[in-house]
């Protein structure tokens, strides 16, 4: 027990964030500056719909600094814990870094209190980190997410979704976030159907991602030369978050580029 320092040992919040700003501040994200937006990677684009047994959500793997490719294979969608799962899109370090931190706060709070949030308590807690982070926000540093899961309460999934001021709304069919969003929307919009299952889902999800990259220069579709595929989890109450293996997705890829070829050729 000498390895933790008193302020552990005597923390009465069971928020991880709360205790991190007693104990190291600095580990926290944080900057000085002016607007630095331009200077840093940008992720995009991310999409979350219900499906017939829960959600899934999806990520483009490209993130961008102005006109310019700085990474083709970047992850922005990870589980959040066992039941939920969350994307981000904005400046890739400090997205990354919320992730990370918000991980963290989940896993603290079910020690510390001995059970999960409910979902709604864990968008809360989500909203309340963003509100955090506005001084980033006001140097162009946004971060804007997407979150979603399944519990008890509501075993067929809710989707939230954020602004950079902590605002949370809720979605009730599907949602995309991103420079892409608009188009990866306007695909949903034809292709969503709330009884789709696993497969069909991840086929609706690629297209969408698909019709994004084709409009917007900061969404990487499927790379089919350096074989990267989207990131794509599956949420639900009988399996938990689970993630579909890269080989898969890339599969249903193929028959989707198959198919468009087709269709442009006839």
């Amino acid at each position: 027990m000498s390895g933790f320092s008193p302020a552990f040992l005597s923390s009465t919040s069971n928020s991880f964030i709360e205790l991190a700003r007693a104990v190291a501040p600095e580990a926290l994200p944080t900057t000085a500056g002016h607007d630095l937006g331009h200077l840093a990677p940008e992720g995009t684009t991310i999409i979350c719909f219900r499906t017939a047994t829960g959600i899934l959500m999806a990520g483009d793997r490209r993130a961008t600094i102005g006109n310019m490719i700085a990474s083709h294979s970047m992850e922005k969608v990870r589980p959040a814990d066992d039941f939920s799962v969350i994307g981000i899109a904005g400046t890739a370090g400090l997205a990354l870094d919320l992730i990370r931190l918000y991980q963290l706060e989940l896993e603290h709070y079910e020690k510390i209190e001995g059970a999960r949030l409910s979902l709604g308590g864990k968008a809360n807690r989500l909203a309340s980190m963003l509100r955090g982070n506005l001084s980033l926000a006001m140097q162009g540093l946004s971060v804007v997410p997407l979150f979603a899961g399944v519990d008890e309460a509501t075993p067929a999934g809710q989707i939230f979704s954020f602004d950079v001021t902590g605002g949370k709304y809720e979605e009730h069919r599907f949602h995309s976030i991103g420079s892409g969003s608009g188009y990866a929307r306007g695909a949903l919009k034809k292709l969503w159907r709330p009884d789709l299952h696993t497969d069909a889902a991840i086929s609706v999800a690629v297209e969408a991602l698909f019709d994004a990259s084709d409009d917007d220069s900061a969404t990487g579709g499927p790379d089919f030369v350096r074989q990267i595929a989207p990131t794509i989890f599956t949420v639900d109450l009988e399996h938990g978050v689970v993630e579909i293996p890269s080989a898969d997705v890339m599969s249903i890829a193929i028959e989707v580029s198959d198919r468009r070829t087709r269709k442009a050729q006839s």
